[in-house]
């Protein structure tokens, strides 16, 4: 790895694999959406197991992606990568042989979910590492955004084609193709900053944190079946969230390392950043997680007429999420991510308004315009917290950037299973309820993004290249 002065110069390859690592983990958080009614009845279980696998892959990606970041430090951020991406394959195998739910868990929940909290932060990591200036660093944030929109959102295309053409076994099958793929270009990608295995590392940390959001967000799904329960998890995620910032700041009097140093979260910029992300993955894994489950179970369709539906907000996804780039050379990230926000909450509200009319193209225009809020907002709020810190925190941030979005992911879903208390055709009213609280979000998110700065400055000055 070499240094310049100016700017940064890397292989015109490198984002090849970064992207598609960020695309094949979004593709998984949602593609399953579409295939509820197959897996459900090929399993033997219930949509409800199914959707409770979903909500377990997203919970997982939340709780191990800090503990994981910071692991990027110790073994490195190539190492981890490739790591990842093993365990994900691993796991994307054994979900396409799972014989019943049991499996189906151990594969896609637990081992994708894991995978995936491995190769994340490392993707974050070096594409801050590699392109060093505002515009360079945008653009290439704005590819690997793009690629995470567009897998979010072309998953229930996907999917839904694969699980009509051929099985939804065949939908792990395609996840572990890519994975193949990119491991044969990560291989080849250096990494910028040593290796240093000597570190601490913070394990009773790591528990308090992983167990304090797993329990947490339990807590939230059993709320509507188990209420007394429900609560109790709850107060008990929260303390243990609790107690892992004291048992930080603990070790920071100590003059010990900590799993998060107490000083990242004392930046507001980055603060402001990592909420936004929260809401911005929320919206997207809940829209797309309620309105899946609306058109199959209450309408039903079956897995591909519901992805076609999705075509929309793919599309405009990818034209946001690349225009992007070019957006923030003229426009402040702040007003871009509040734009993103009013306009995803306009989509939002216009599928509020369809959903008890007939047929599922209405719900297109809704999804489109989701689409383009949503991508025009995901750069922006990506590069201010990744460009709030120099070098030798992007361990430590990157895993909480990421953590904070995927919470927002198990957030969307499991908020959205709570109040359609996973029996949609028995409640006529869950649809609109739970469209009304992303409506809230959106606006939320909105607000929130205001207090943003106008212009956020890129940390560190120094250049890389990859060759």
């Amino acid at each position: 790895m070499s240094t310049t002065s100016n700017r940064v110069v890397v292989a015109g390859w490198t984002l090849v694999p970064l992207a598609l690592a960020q695309f094949i983990c979004s593709f998984a958080g949602s593609n399953m959406n579409v295939m509820l009614n197959d897996m459900s009845k090929d399993l033997g279980t219930t949509v409800a197991g199914i959707q409770l696998s979903i909500t377990l892959f997203l919970l997982t990606m939340a709780a191990l992606m800090v503990p994981f970041g910071k692991l990027t430090d110790l073994l490195g951020r190539k190492t981890c990568l490739l790591l990842g991406l093993g365990v994900y394959g691993v796991g994307a195998v054994i979900s396409a042989l799972s014989p019943g739910l049991g499996l189906l868990i151990l594969g896609n929940s637990i081992l994708e979910g894991a995978g995936t909290a491995l190769l994340i932060p490392p993707v974050y990591i070096l594409v801050t590492l590699y392109w060093k200036d505002l515009q360079g660093r945008a653009r290439s944030f704005g590819l690997v955004s793009a690629a995470g929109g567009i897998g979010a959102a072309t998953g229930p295309l996907i999917g839904g084609w694969i699980c009509s053409a051929i099985s939804w076994r065949a939908a792990f099958v395609f996840q572990a193709i890519i994975i193949v793929v990119i491991i044969l270009f990560a291989v080849a990608l250096k990494d910028p900053l040593p290796a240093d295995p000597s570190r601490p590392y913070d394990t009773i940390g790591a528990v308090l944190s992983g167990g304090g959001l797993v329990v947490f967000v339990a807590g939230i799904l059993a709320i509507d079946t188990a209420p007394i329960l429900g609560f109790v998890l709850l107060v008990v995620g929260a303390a243990l969230i609790a107690a892992f910032f004291a048992w930080i700041r603990r070790l920071e009097r100590h003059g010990r390392e900590p799993l998060l140093a107490t000083s990242l979260f004392r930046n507001r910029l980055s603060n402001l950043g990592l909420v936004t992300q929260n809401f911005q993955w929320l919206l997207l894994m809940g829209i797309s997680f309620l309105v899946s489950s609306h058109l199959q179970v209450v309408r039903n369709y079956n897995a591909i007429e519901t992805g076609v539906i999705f075509t929309a907000a793919t599309l405009g996804i990818l034209v946001s999420s690349l225009a992007a780039g070019r957006l923030v050379k003229h426009i402040a990230q702040r007003t871009l991510i509040v734009a993103g926000f009013l306009i995803t909450a306009v989509g939002t509200l216009a599928l509020l308004l369809v959903g008890a009319v007939p047929g599922a193209w209405p719900f297109a225009p809704g999804l489109l315009i989701i689409g383009l809020g949503i991508g025009v907002m995901l750069t922006p709020s990506v590069n201010i917290v990744q460009s709030a810190f120099d070098e030798d925190r992007q361990g430590e941030i990157s895993g909480l950037s990421r953590s904070i979005s995927n919470l927002g992911s198990s957030f969307g879903t499991a908020i959205v299973a709570t109040v359609l208390g996973f029996g949609i055709g028995q409640r006529a009213d869950g649809y609109v309820l739970a469209m009304v609280v992303l409506v809230v979000v959106a606006i939320g998110g909105s607000i929130v993004s205001g207090f943003l700065p106008g212009r956020a400055k890129v940390a560190g000055t120094a250049t890389v290249t990859n060759g």
